[in-house]
C-alpha cells in the first residue's frame, strides 16, 4: 500500500510541474499577444476604439483548465484565445466614422400577426427563418451588421448611407420574386433608413437616430423603402438610385417634421 501512494505521489508531483511549465510559458505567450495587439492597435486608429479581452480574464480561463488537469485543453485554449481575440473588435466601431455616424436600417414584416394566424405556428416560423436568411444575406452583401432580429423584424448597421440603400433595394426585390424558400408564401416588408451619430454599448445602439431611423420604418408602407434627407445627401453620388415622393411628417416622439424620401426600388 505505502508504495502505491508513494506511486501517486510522485505522478502527482510530475503532473503539478509539467502544468506549472506549462502555465508559465502559456502566460508569458499571453503577455507577448496583448504587447503584439497593443502595438498593432497603434497602428490602426479603428482599433483604439474598443478595450481588448482582459489578460485576467485569459488567465482565469487557463486556470480553471489547469486546475481540472487537462493539460491539451489548456494549450489549444490559449490558442483559441488569441484568435478571438484578435477578432474581439466590435463590428459597430468599426462601422462608424469617427463621430459615431453610421446608416441604420430597420426592416419589419407587414401585418405578421395575421400571417402567422393564417399559417399556424410551425409554418410561420419555416417562412421566418427564410426571411431571416434573405434579410442577413442581402445586408451581408452591401456591408452590413445585424444589431439585432426581434420577431420579425431587423435593425442593421453600414458604414455607407448608398451600402443601406442598395441592401433594401435588395431586400425588396428578392421578396417581391417569392423565392422557393418561403414557401409560396407572399410577404412584404417595410424599410426606413436614416443617417447620423448614434453610440455604441454592448454590441447594440443607443441614441435619438436610433429611435428616428424606427419611426422612418412606422411610416413606411408594405414594400416601400423610405430614407431621411440625410441618406439621401450621403448618398447622392450614386446616380442610379432612384429618390421620389418626399414628404414632410412628423414623427412619433419626435419634435418637429422630417423629409422623408421613397426609394425606387423597381426602378433603381
Amino acid at each position: 500500500m505505502s508504495e502505491i501512494l508513494l506511486t501517486l505521489l510522485i505522478t502527482a508531483c510530475v503532473a503539478l510541474i509539467a502544468t506549472s511549465f506549462l502555465w508559465q510559458r502559456e502566460r508569458r505567450r499571453a503577455g507577448r499577444l496583448e504587447s503584439e495587439l497593443a502595438s498593432e492597435r497603434a497602428k490602426r486608429p479603428g482599433w483604439g476604439l474598443a478595450p481588448l479581452p482582459p489578460l485576467k480574464a485569459v488567465l482565469q480561463t487557463a486556470t480553471r483548465v489547469r486546475d481540472e488537469g487537462l493539460g491539451e485543453v489548456l494549450r489549444s485554449s490559449f490558442e483559441e484565445l488569441a484568435g478571438w481575440a484578435e477578432d474581439a473588435e466590435p463590428e459597430l466601431r468599426q462601422l462608424a466614422a469617427p463621430d459615431g455616424t453610421l446608416t441604420i436600417l430597420f426592416s419589419d414584416i407587414e401585418d405578421s400577426t395575421a400571417l402567422n394566424e393564417q399559417l399556424g405556428d410551425k409554418s410561420w416560423l419555416k417562412v421566418l427563418g427564410a426571411h431571416d436568411q434573405i434579410v442577413r444575406r442581402c445586408a451581408g452583401r452591401h456591408g452590413g451588421h445585424v444589431v439585432k432580429s426581434q420577431g420579425d423584424g431587423f435593425m442593421i448597421a453600414f458604414a455607407s448611407a448608398e451600402g443601406a440603400v442598395r441592401s433594401a433595394i435588395e431586400i425588396q426585390r428578392v421578396l417581391a420574386s417569392g423565392p422557393r424558400r418561403l414557401r409560396g408564401t407572399p410577404i412584404t416588408v417595410r424599410i426606413g433608413v436614416h443617417t447620423g451619430p448614434a453610440l455604441e454599448k454592448g454590441g447594440d445602439l443607443f441614441g435619438r437616430n436610433v429611435a428616428l431611423a424606427a419611426r422612418v420604418a412606422d411610416q413606411a408602407c408594405a414594400g416601400e423603402i423610405l430614407v431621411t434627407a440625410e441618406v439621401c445627401e450621403a448618398a447622392a453620388e450614386a446616380d442610379d438610385l432612384v429618390f421620389t415622393d418626399p414628404r414632410e411628417v412628423e414623427l412619433r416622439g419626435l419634435r418637429g417634421s422630417y423629409t422623408l424620401v421613397a426609394v425606387g426600388w423597381q426602378d433603381a
